[in-house]
């Protein structure tokens, strides 16, 4: 018997074959949990400031869309005035709509305007989409809805005056998925209970 690198040859009588024996190798130290808990408070800790800067938006730009909902109803004013205000039986959309008349597609929104159904859907889709992101919750339901609701507003200027493609309207449908995609309802918002409640566990899409 000899030994070479480590391991212990055996040359055997018949066939001169030299079976190896390896040495044993040398268990690995498992990582303790608390190594782990470490990285990742470390790792919440980088991303906090990104998480407070989506739910700023998100709370912003919720404001945004609540706010519209509640002038365009009381006729506070503002971009509404009182003689205009939906509760006093005034269209909320009529005016916008019929302003797109001597646009690309303005023959298609034109005809929308005064139309009760189309009035209660976009005032439903303010209350909605506003609240959902102020609160944290349905986000996803909010993006789809809302950046619907954009990306109609967007096509019903078209063309544009200030720029060939963009618009506010298309800036906000990208925040609205990037809020979602982000899941921005966690911070300053009641997205991680919302997460855990029966109707959203066995339907994500309500997230």
């Amino acid at each position: 018997m000899a030994t070479t690198h480590g391991y212990d040859v055996h040359i055997g009588p018949a066939t001169g074959a030299i079976p190896a024996q390896p040495v044993p190798a040398v268990p690995t130290q498992p990582v303790p949990a608390q190594a782990i808990e470490q990285r990742g408070v470390e790792q919440r800790a980088v991303n906090r400031p990104a998480e407070r800067a989506w739910a700023i938006t998100r709370i912003g730009l919720g404001f945004i869309f609540l706010w519209a909902f509640v002038d365009k109803t009381f006729g506070l004013g503002f971009a509404t005035p009182t003689e205009r205000a939906w509760l006093t039986g005034a269209s909320p959309t009529t005016g916008f709509l019929k302003g797109t008349g001597e646009n690309a597609l303005g023959g298609v929104f034109g005809a929308l305007a005064g139309q009760v159904w189309v009035d209660w859907l976009f005032m439903l889709g303010l209350l909605g989409v506003g609240t959902a992101l102020i609160l944290g919750i349905g986000l996803r339901i909010a993006a789809v809805a809302g950046g619907l609701m954009m990306v109609l507003m967007w096509a019903a200027e078209l063309p544009l005056q200030n720029n060939p493609v963009l618009d506010d309207h298309l800036i906000y449908t990208a925040v609205l998925a990037g809020l979602a995609l982000a899941g921005a309802g966690t911070t300053w918002g009641l997205g991680a209970w919302w997460a855990t409640t029966p109707l959203v566990r066995r339907y994500p899409i309500l997230r």
